[in-house]
């Protein structure tokens, strides 16, 4: 699956114990990428760096991080550097969405959605942005959604938190690409994966798989280096018809 891409990089890769972080730091590891594997909850990291770990020893470092957490997210990077010398590709999936009507939502719930969503993908790109710049370069992939450019109702705060997202990504591009720092917006549509607290269940055989999304970023990172794909979207080729 995976080139020359991720040969010799280290890659942190956010909400990775499942889902489409998960399939990425798989795809990133089996490109010879040395990974760290982050999410909120120990059990979770603990037990996804013993099993990715097993099949590629040495290889992998599982830190649980709240990305909504200036501290953590700080010391997810320092572990990175003490383990791989420093960070090279960093995805930004760790996400979360809680679809009700605005006037039913709380601060606690809109919080949560945009802290996760937006200030995350803020804080883990203002920590990983000067130590590509001392490496040379780098790429940052933002994992949005097409909720990020076609709202909807009952997901104000989740729309909210993808179009900022994106905006977020566009101005990043062109802040950091002139040292070399590549930034990606992955946009995909319908995915199988155990989001918003759910499973992935019957009849979805339609959606996306998290291992579509890996192969895309994959496929940026094999792009020749004069060429910046700055916005993917990715939809289901046959979603049921209306």
């Amino acid at each position: 699956m995976m080139q020359s891409g991720a040969k010799g990089k280290v890659a942190i890769v956010t909400g990775s114990t499942k889902g489409i972080g998960r399939a990425v730091a798989e795809a990133l590891l089996e490109g010879g990428a040395r990974v760290v594997v982050s999410a909120r909850t120990q059990a979770d990291v603990a037990a996804a760096g013993e099993e990715l770990g097993r099949v590629h020893p040495g290889w992998v470092l599982a830190r649980p991080c709240d990305v909504r957490r200036e501290d953590q997210v700080a010391d997810l990077f320092a572990e990175a550097d003490r383990a791989f010398g420093g960070v090279d590709l960093l995805v930004n999936n760790a996400g979360v969405g809680r679809f009700k009507n605005l006037e039913d939502m709380s601060l606690a719930e809109w919080n949560t959605i945009l802290e996760t969503n937006l200030t995350g993908a803020f804080l883990c790109s203002r920590a990983a942005i000067p130590r590509m710049r001392r490496r040379g370069g780098g790429y940052i992939f933002n994992i949005s959604s097409l909720a990020g450019k076609n709202a909807f109702p009952s997901a104000t705060a989740y729309n909210a938190s993808k179009f900022g997202l994106n905006g977020l990504s566009e101005a990043l591009m062109q802040e950091i690409r002139h040292d070399g720092i590549k930034v990606s917006t992955i946009m995909p549509g319908s995915v199988s994966t155990h989001f918003n607290e759910g499973a992935p269940g019957p009849g979805e055989e339609w959606k996306l798989q998290p291992r579509d999304i890996a192969r895309v970023i994959v496929d940026l990172l094999n792009h020749d280096p004069r060429s910046l794909p700055s916005c993917v979207e990715i939809r289901p080729s046959r979603p049921p018809k209306r």
